[in-house]
């Protein structure tokens, strides 16, 4: 899939999801609700946010598939950019910590996501959070602006993961640092579901192997690389069907092929 097709069945996804009035919350995930994700409707990766300081119900579409913030560092004063923001959720954590006289910004390449996340925004009395339509493969940002640089779930769907791990880079002061939750391989998807786009938008074929997505962090010159959480993603029997036949589906599973949810850290 070229890269352009890729960013805009992404966009499309994303864009609808922004659109509903209301989600269903008992389908959060990457794919959030009922027909945005076609077939692949199911609780997969969120990570619960009711109980965090800061949690917006708005903003919370349960896109994500971690905490990012929790591993952050996030410190009051402190110039965050969270990049793929969506609706805005993890935007207002971070505000929760960096407090006023800090300052939040949230860049997202979806027009519809923009307008939702300036919607929530503007029913506080909050002064410090902007949100910034652009793409995170060429943000219209500053050098060297952020203390922290945070994402949920995002990466994995950016085609050229170098220049957006190089765009981090530069955005970030010497001495900051990342902390981003997303989407890695152990092993290899079958083809069936690779060339599904419904598991591109859907947050599992746009993934790298592990291996390979640490590997372009160090290559764009991050250090003290970290992982601080891990979990495996269970995708049911149900959605396996719909894209691999029944033996397929029994190598898949005794193939120790793994779909992670990974929390990564690293310095600039």
């Amino acid at each position: 899939m070229k890269a352009e097709d890729l960013k805009g069945i992404v966009k499309e996804k994303y864009g609808s999801i922004a659109s509903q009035s209301s989600l269903l919350k008992q389908q959060q995930g990457c794919c959030g609700t009922s027909g945005c994700c076609g077939d692949l409707e199911f609780s997969m990766i969120g990570d619960e946010y009711t109980q965090v300081e800061g949690h917006n119900p708005d903003a919370d579409l349960g896109l994500g598939c971690g905490l990012p913030t929790e591993f952050a560092g996030i410190k009051p004063g402190d110039s965050v950019l969270d990049l793929g923001s969506g609706a805005g959720n993890d935007c207002f954590v971070a505000r929760s910590i960096v407090g006023e006289s800090g300052h939040i910004t949230g860049l997202d390449f979806t027009e519809e996501m923009i307008r939702k996340a300036q919607q929530n925004v503007a029913k506080t009395n909050f002064t410090n959070i902007e949100f910034i339509l652009g793409d995170i493969e060429e943000m219209p940002l500053p050098d060297s602006r952020f203390d922290v640089v945070i994402s949920n779930c995002v990466l994995n769907l950016v085609p050229n993961k170098q220049k957006a791990f190089a765009e981090m880079y530069r955005v970030l002061k010497p001495g900051g640092h990342f902390c981003i939750s997303d989407i890695v391989l152990s092993g290899q998807l079958p083809a069936g579901l690779k060339e599904a786009a419904e598991m591109y938008a859907g947050c599992v074929s746009g993934a790298l192997q592990k291996v390979d997505y640490l590997k372009i962090i160090k290559e764009q010159r991050f250090s003290d690389i970290d992982i601080k959480k891990e979990k495996p993603i269970e995708i049911p029997d149900s959605i396996l069907k719909n894209y691999l036949g029944e033996k397929e589906i029994g190598d898949f599973r005794q193939s120790g092929t793994g779909i992670f949810s990974i929390t990564v850290t690293a310095d600039k």
